[in-house]
């Protein structure tokens, strides 16, 4: 059974904590809290769905310093930053660095639920995405060399013939390979392989030449 995703709470204010914990479960989501950002990253899994509600001024590891290590450590939790107003510069700089919404104190309770309604929703969305790539990445690994420059040709809009004459190859051969390739993708159309292949950032600079 998939577990409820949870709202993260880091600020070094035990009211504070006590408040938001009290808020966030009286609309029935599961919250857990910490007083710093230490203390959250040793009780944290990458993995873990859910959302990531931030102080930015704390002793020890600052809100913003917290982001920057989730981000070197490629953990893409949706983080909402909760600021006083001397923080606002620090709040959007915050923003520019992937926050998605940063909250001012005293704050309005439902713009706060909302904006982490919004994280949450986020958050689903990224984890599709990346169980997405997963796939196709899976599927692309089981193409040939050859298989996978002709991809590349055909997702770039490369007709047939461009490819049969780039590649020194009859366009039977390379209608013989691109069936293959419809098939160890599982695309049911050339507009859905394209999808593919923009998921997986194919260039036509990633063809490759061996047969």
């Amino acid at each position: 059974m998939t577990k409820p995703p949870t709202v993260f709470v880091v600020d070094d204010d035990q009211a504070m904590r006590n408040s938001l914990k009290w808020l966030i479960e009286s609309v029935s989501m599961q919250v857990e809290t910490f007083e710093s950002a230490d203390a959250f990253i040793k009780s944290y899994y990458p993995g873990r769905s859910g959302c990531l509600l931030l102080d930015v001024r704390m002793p020890g590891m600052s809100g913003l310093e917290l982001q920057e290590y989730l981000r070197a450590n490629q953990i893409a939790i949706p983080v909402i930053i909760i600021t006083g107003h001397g923080d606002v510069p620090m709040a959007v700089r915050a923003m520019k660095s992937g926050a998605v919404d940063f909250i001012e104190k005293p704050f309005n309770d439902e713009m706060l639920l909302e904006s982490i309604r919004h994280a949450l929703a986020l958050d689903v969305k990224q984890r599709d995405m990346q169980k997405q790539r997963a796939e196709i990445a899976t599927r692309l690994a089981r193409l040939t060399p050859r298989e996978h420059e002709v991809m590349v040709m055909v997702t770039n809009g490369k007709a047939n013939k461009e490819i049969a004459s780039s590649l020194g190859v009859s366009a039977k051969t390379v209608e013989a390979h691109r069936a293959r390739v419809m098939e160890k993708m599982q695309a049911n159309s050339l507009a859905e392989l394209v999808r593919m292949a923009i998921s997986a950032n194919l260039t036509l600079s990633e063809s490759k030449s061996e047969e």
